[in-house]
């Protein structure tokens, strides 16, 4: 996706570590533009797919996945990363942060997933592939079917698509890092 590209490169920001900054129109502020571009090529690679749900996790994952249920009139489900008290009947799962280095639990209710759906799963970054394990347990406790994972983001050099795609998850990502090295961005 070129206008992600171009974008990544004039605004993103690398540090040590293998870390891409987009803070400044992905992740923490938004460009709502370039959102809807992003909900519009999800649209087009999932089309064909018989998504009935969108699943993301809070927070960055929520602005691509809005756009996208928005786009393609379908619900958007979070994983939240805290269990509120008031929900009794939850699927879990644990999920290691590369960025913040801990294990925190996510969480749906199981109302709002069932053997019904077929879940598209979409979210910022793809990285080492947690995040994403996570959600694949979530769905797979559900007895849902997992139709695909996008992705805005992919960072190639931690091998999370290979983890994915050995399970037999499509993966489609609109950016692909081949590197960071020496801060700088390559793009692929």
């Amino acid at each position: 996706m070129k206008l992600l590209k171009e974008r990544i490169l004039q605004d993103g920001k690398c540090y040590e570590g293998g870390i891409l900054k987009v803070d400044s129109f992905i992740n923490h502020q938004l460009d709502p533009t370039l959102m809807k571009a992003i909900g519009i090529e999800f649209v087009r690679r999932f089309a064909a797919t018989n998504v009935n749900k969108i699943i993301t996790i809070e927070a960055s994952g929520i602005a691509p996945a809005i756009m996208t249920g928005y786009l393609m009139d379908l619900p958007v489900i979070f994983a939240k990363k805290r269990r509120p008290n008031t929900m009794k009947n939850y699927l879990s799962a644990t999920v290691h942060s590369f960025t913040k280095d801990r294990d925190y639990e996510i969480v749906i209710s199981s109302e709002f997933i069932s053997s019904e759906d077929n879940v598209l799963f979409i979210d910022d970054f793809l990285a080492y592939g947690n995040a994403a394990l996570g959600i694949h347990s979530l769905v797979e406790q559900a007895g849902a079917n997992l139709v695909g994972m996008g992705f805005i983001i992919e960072k190639e050099f931690q091998n999370g698509r290979m983890l994915l795609e050995s399970k037999g998850i499509k993966v489609e990502s609109l950016a692909i890092i081949e590197s960071l090295s020496n801060q700088q961005i390559k793009i692929k």
